[in-house]
Order: C-alpha cells, then structure tokens, then sequence
C-alpha cells in the first residue's frame, strides 16, 4: 500500500502565479470582445457575418440529416432518465453514425465537421438526451481529441485518433476530491520511473465518461528533479490499464445518464510517449482546450432554447384561463417574449463564436467563456419561466403525466439537466473571474508593474512611464465616437424593417463607458482590484449583453439578406435588445450601489458564528461523514464499476 501523497501548501499568490503562467500572455489576433472591454466597438471584426464554405454546410447538414433520424428512431430519452444509463446498443449505434469523430479530421476516419455543424449537432442529440450531449461534448470537446488536434505528435494523432474516431470513448481527468479551480493543489502524482515512464497515483472526481471510457486525459503532477522541468502535465491513458479503478459511479439531480465517476489510480505506468506536450504544459494544455471546448455547452442550451420555445408556444395556445389562451395574457406572454428573444440571442452568440473559431483569425478565447457564461445562466432562466409558464404539469414529471393520460413533456427534467452547466468546464464566478482577467490585460500589460507589491522603485517608475504614454492615447478615446453620431450603423435601418441601428449605437456607447468605469476602479483600488469580485462579476456580465446584443444584430442582418423571415429575425432582435438594455442600465447602476461590503461583513459574521441563533428550529437531514473524502487506499479495495461496453 502506498502512503497517500500530500497536497501541496500553496499561498493565494501562489495559486495564481500558477494560474497566470498557465493562460496564454499573448494576443497575436485581433479579439472582438477584448476590444470591447477597452472601449472599442470593432463592428468589422464580426461584420458582415461570416459563413462556411459551401462544402462544409454540405457535409454538415448531409450528418445532421442522419443524426437526426437516429435521434428519433434509436434514442429513447425516457428510458434513459428511468435506468439512469445510456444504453449499450445507443453507444454502438453512436459510432457506427461517426458521431465520437465529429470533430476529428478525416483524414483519421472522422467526419471533420466545422466547429459551427459540430455545435449544431449538439444541439440536436442533447435535445433528445441531454446525458448523450454531454458524453459527446465530453469526448471530443475536452476528451483526447481536442488536446491532440493542438499538442499532441504525429505519432500520439496516429495511434490515438482513429480509435476516438470510431471505437473508444475517452474523458478528461483534471479535479480532484479537494481541488477544483485551484490546480496549483493538485495532488494526482506522475512520477518518473528511470525506464522512460511515469508512475501515476491518486484519485481524480467527477471524472465525465470516466466510468464508460477507454481513453482518459489524466492530469498529474511530475516532481521536480534531475532532467525532469516537473510540474502539472497532461498524458493519454489506457483506461483499462492495470491499477486503474473506477471506485463510484455518481449520480446527480440532473443528467441522470450521466456516465460520470472516481477514478483511482495507484501505481499506474504510463510510457513517455503517452505524455502531452513537456512536463509543466498540463494547465496551458487544458486552458487552451477549453478556448473552444467550451462552445460545446451553449450549443446545448441553445437546443434546450428551442425546445423550451416549442413547448410554451404549444401550450400556451391550448391551455385557457379567463376564456382565453394563457399565451395571451400579459404575465404568461412576457415570458413567451423572453425565452423566444433569448433563444435567437443565444444561437446569434454561439454561431458567431463558432463560425470565428473556424476560420481561425481572431483569437475567441473571451468569445467562448462568455458564450459559455451566457448561455448557461440564459439557458436556466429559460427553462424556469418554462416550468412556470407550464404551472403544476411543469413542476410534475413526464412519467406522471403519462400515466394520467397527458402529454410527458419533461419541464422539470430540463431545468435539473441544465442547471450542471453554471458549473461544468468552470462555474459562473469561475469564468467572470477569468474573463475579467483577460478583459483588464492590457492595463496590466502596462500598468501591473505599479500594484506589484514585489516590484522595486526603479520598475514602478517605468511602468508609471509606459502607463503615462498608454493612458494618454487610449483615455481620449472613450469621451466619443460614433454612438453619438445618429446616422452610425445606418445599413441596420433597412427600409421595411425596424432599427436596430440604435442598439449598435447603445453598445458603443456602453462599451465606452464600461473601459471608464474599469479605469475608474483601477485607479481607485489599484492592487485590491482583484478582490473586487462583485464588481468584476458585473463588468463581465455588461460585457456579455453587450457582446449578445451585437452578435444579435449581425445576424439579423445576415438573415434579411439569406432568409425569407428576415423581417421577422429583425424584429426578435430588436426585442432581445429592449430587454438587455434594461439589464445593462441595471448592471451600471449596481457597479457602484451594491451591498458588497456588507455582504463582507455579514459573511464574517456567518463564519464566526454569530448568527447560529438564525439556524435553530430545523432539523438537518444530512448524513455523516466528512466534508471531502478521504482519498487514502482504503485497506479493502473497492470493487471496479467500470462498465464496459458490449459490441452490438
């Protein structure tokens, strides 16, 4: 039995020194949403909207097409969300399909579809299975994949990706029992063996498709020695090799086929020809993933949008209250507008992301963190009015309602599959955190030296100097421009059609204006900034309307000029703007009038006990045990639960 191996001690400052050196420093192409941030609209970035090449839509609606007979003919969601599993013969029929391939070139047996068609896929199967989705997402979006396509040899593309193209499923191993967004903790061990090999112990969670997988992406932490860098580093993993076990399947509120589970590993050889990248590159490499990997959780909620839509538009035309439709009564209607406006925000935003991801020539890492942030807060807010637009049926669940007599619409199951997505690939205040980080990147660029505490007198006086000259340029520039002018963006008034030139102006106008109101709290919190997590919180989600508001008005254009419902696209934008402008004044107004410091206080007083008196005349319902696992070998080996998958 091996000791277990310690966490290492790691100060604040130290965890994000780790996580700084993981994020690429560089912007080598232009960033819509990162010059928004600074105060510059770069409309031409995203405008006119771009498309795939004609070949690409072909191969990718031909797959659609096919996807979408399976989805109907072979997937039976009830009985998924019933055994809580995916069945063996759907598994099969999934990679007969090509769909673990989606994403792998074809030159490797997959399919190669666009980073836009592979989304839209998503979309499709996660709406008749949202657990399929996500096994689907997880393998390619994450899974080996993706890390190989970007770091991996030509010998690792060889050997790995004709297996993922077709037979084997594989995940992604990064947390741990007691480390999430924090890896500078991580305690997973790979330790150099001298016969050209790493030795891998320890114990990753939640480890998505772990329990079903045949390859896994094993993050693990090389100590440092003699001709080894060491560090966090990424290897591929044989899934059934010796020493691996599969401890817990879980099981969650949502997501019920999720095949998501522990993953032990002791004493686990891994060649060195397995590993990823150098030693050290394990955080870059699964940042860098992420960069698009995230896009593949808005394109579910965008599926979720549409069904939602379909659903509260069926229903509310057949149920009457007062002698009338419930659809036509304001409070009900409302929420009609709502889900139908945030639905076309939400597909403008992951088209426009994914179609940039394609053709390569910006840099989308802002783009897709906020199209994941957006569109998984979006995506439950939809599914709630649902629910309660749909009264007690919502709230009832689909077998219930079947054996009544009515339809089993699954209200209530979406809105527990959706909820994991404000967590999944980094939670809601994971990725403010991060965008906000990237978004305030050039003021550190210039000006971080100034905050330094460790920096000495001589390169604070440089830094003032290099911020002087960069501050003398850029502030003048936030005072006006064209959203002041009331003929900008006049190709957005198309005769016959609504303006939506206004909006442009108002993201201008409110581009401008968060870049001050940033500067602003720079200059009065300087080094503190950073704990200023209210605020940052609020300056990504302006950035995020506004962001959705101009994706919303590029592709109602494209629209007008492609489709027959252009007018009608128009006029769904224009409401999804009425509706985020209201959030954006709101959103401004709470930069500076919050109760962040007595939230402070009162969290203080939480956590010393002061108000233990409040918690009394309950029972707690919880069961024993410790709040994280102990992640020891126990002295009796837990069974395997792996599952393997029969061939068909």
């Amino acid at each position: 039995m091996t000791a277990p191996t310690p966490k290492p001690s790691v100060s604040e400052r130290e965890a994000r020194q780790v996580a700084e050196a993981a994020r690429e420093q560089d912007w080598r192409k232009p960033s819509f949403a990162k010059e928004l941030f600074l105060g510059r609209f770069r409309l031409d970035l995203i405008h006119p909207h771009p498309l795939p090449p004609d070949e690409d839509a072909q191969r990718g609606e031909e797959f659609l097409a096919k996807l979408r007979d399976f989805c109907e003919t072979k997937i039976d969601p009830a009985r998924i969300e019933r055994e809580a599993k995916i069945p063996d013969e759907v598994l099969n029929g999934l990679k007969e399909l090509g769909a673990l391939g989606m994403k792998i070139d074809t030159k490797y047996g997959g399919l190669g579809l666009t980073q836009v068609y592979y989304n839209k896929a998503l979309a499709l199967v996660g709406s008749a299975s949202p657990a399929i989705g996500a096994l689907l997402s997880a393998h390619q979006s994450i899974g080996v994949p993706q890390p190989l396509k970007i770091f991996g040899t030509q010998e690792q593309k060889d050997a790995f990706l004709p297996r993922c193209a077709r037979t084997d499923i594989s995940a992604f191993l990064l947390t741990e029992p007691d480390v999430g967004s924090d890896p500078a903790r991580m305690a997973m061990a790979a330790v150099p063996d001298g016969d050209d090999g790493y030795v891998l112990d320890g114990v990753k969670l939640w480890t998505t498709n772990g329990v079903v997988a045949d390859l896994l992406v094993v993050m693990a932490r090389v100590p440092k020695s003699e001709g080894h860098k060491g560090g966090i580093t990424a290897f591929v993993v044989e899934a059934a090799a010796e020493g691996i076990t599969v401890e817990n399947r879980n099981a969650f509120m949502g997501l019920r086929g999720l095949e998501n589970g522990v993953t032990r590993f002791h004493r686990v050889r891994v060649p060195a020809a397995n590993r990823i990248g150098p030693e050290g590159a394990g955080l870059k490499i699964a940042l860098t993933t992420l960069n698009t990997g995230r896009l593949s959780l808005p394109a579910m909620c965008v599926g979720a949008g549409k069904w939602c839509l379909k659903i509260a538009r069926e229903w509310s035309a057949a149920r009457e209250q007062w002698g009338k439709p419930v659809a036509h009564h304001e409070a009900v209607g409302a929420k009609i507008s709502f889900i139908a406006a945030t639905t076309f925000a939400l597909e403008a935003v992951l088209d426009l992301s994914s179609q940039m991801a394609d053709e390569d020539r910006n840099d989308i890492r802002i783009e897709a963190a906020l199209a994941k942030l957006y569109g998984s807060e979006m995506a439950c807010l939809m599914a709630d009015e649902l629910v309660q637009i749909r009264g007690g049926r919502g709230f009832e669940t689909a077998d219930s309602l079947a054996a009544r007599g009515e339809r089993a619409v699954p209200a209530e199951q979406i809105l527990r599959d959706l909820r994991i997505n404000r967590i999944f690939e980094g939670s809601t205040e994971i990725m403010h955190l991060l965008i906000a980080r990237e978004a305030v990147d050039a003021h550190l660029k210039v000006a971080g030296d100034l905050i330094d505490p460790d920096k000495t007198l001589s390169d604070k006086a440089r830094a003032g100097a290099r911020a002087g000259g960069f501050y003398a340029r850029w502030l003048p520039k936030l005072v006006t421009g064209p959203g002041q002018l009331p003929r900008s963006y006049a190709e957005f008034h198309p005769e016959g059609h609504v303006d939506l030139s206004g909006h442009l102006r108002y993201v201008e106008r409110g581009a401008r204006k968060l870049a001050r109101s940033t500067f602003y709290a720079m200059s009065r919190w300087q080094g503190k900034m950073e704990t200023k997590q209210g605020f940052l919180g609020r300056v990504v989600d302006i950035g995020a309307e506004l962001f959705a508001m101009s994706a919303v008005c590029v592709r109602a254009e494209l629209l007008r000029t492609t489709e027959d419902y252009g007018r009608e696209a128009y006029q769904l934008a224009d409401t999804f703007c009425r509706q985020s402008r209201i959030r954006v004044d709101e959103l401004f107004d709470r930069l500076w009038t919050n109760t962040d410091e007595l939230d402070r206080k009162v969290v203080k007083g939480v956590l010393s006990g002061t108000y233990t008196w409040l918690e009394s005349g309950v029972i707690d319902p919880s069961g024993d045990g410790p709040w994280i696992a102990d992640t020891k070998l126990p002295k009796t080996p837990r069974p395997d639960v792996r599952r393997v998958v029969e061939d068909g």
